[in-house]
């Protein structure tokens, strides 16, 4: 009578185990759709350099206080006859208009660094279209030029701000060489980090109003030309179609379509 006991408690409990075991395969049988969406769904990133071998970087420079110091950094330009990409907010670009226009006279690009300067991954959808379309717009009132280029300020992102410029038709751009120009490095230091950081396909981050921007300069611009570099507006520098942008925000050319 014991052994039929014991043998009948097994039983129940190996029904049981059954009866969990399927509740378990329903529950994430039903819940797969939502996680099979939530894992292939990648997080939006902005280029911080690209995948090039023909040693083309591109070097740029955010402008949000003062001109001390651009007139002198578009004079080494001119010397080493190097084009490169400025980032203007917009209340910089309606205090210096006269600035915006011999920028981009001397052949330099001009992106937009927003309107105000803000933290804009806590922005509505609604405030990032008024940020990038009032300035853009301020830009191309002085230059004749369409705005292309896009630089959150901070450096600070999220998807809805990188998918809301897409949109817009506008690259958001990064970097992945940082001058520390705004740690107030002194010029030997500055340079140094960034001729050891630059790769081909590069993005080099600098202000118009770095205290010694304008030293490093030469320096940096003499030494990569040296070694082979090729700098490039940053409009020349990414791809337009048919990329792809890897984890660490590199974009890549994934080729010719039809091929």
């Amino acid at each position: 009578m014991k052994i039929i006991c014991l043998a009948r408690k097994k039983t129940i409990f190996a029904f049981a185990a059954a009866a969990v075991l399927l509740a378990a395969v329903f529950a994430v049988n039903a819940a797969a759709p939502s996680v099979i969406a939530a894992v292939a769904k990648k997080r939006s990133l902005p280029i911080y350099s690209v995948e090039r071998e023909d040693k083309k970087i591109s070097i740029s420079f955010d402008c949000a206080w003062g001109v001390e110091y651009t007139d002198e950094l578009l004079r080494i330009m001119d010397e080493y006859d190097v084009k490169s990409t400025f980032f203007a907010v917009q209340f910089w670009v309606e205090k210096y208009p006269d600035y915006v226009k011999k920028i981009a006279a001397k052949g330099h690009e001009i992106g937009t660094h927003s309107r105000t300067h803000p933290k804009m991954s806590t922005f509505s959808k609604e405030q990032i279209e008024s940020e990038l379309s009032t300035s853009s717009a301020a830009i191309e009132r002085l230059t004749g030029k369409k705005t292309e280029l896009f630089r959150p300020p901070y450096g600070d992102y999220d998807d809805l701000l990188i998918d809301t410029a897409k949109e817009m038709n506008l690259f958001t751009v990064q970097w992945d060489v940082d001058s520390l120009d705004w740690k107030n490095l002194s010029a030997t230091e500055m340079a140094t980090r960034v001729v050891n950081g630059v790769k081909s396909g590069s993005i080099i981050l600098c202000h118009n109003n770095g205290l010694h921007t304008a030293e490093a300069l030469p320096v940096i611009l003499a030494t990569l030309k040296n070694k082979g570099y090729e700098f490039v507006p940053i409009g020349e520098l990414i791809y337009r179609e048919n990329y792809a942008i890897q984890s660490d925000g590199r974009q890549i050319f994934l080729g010719k379509s039809g091929v």
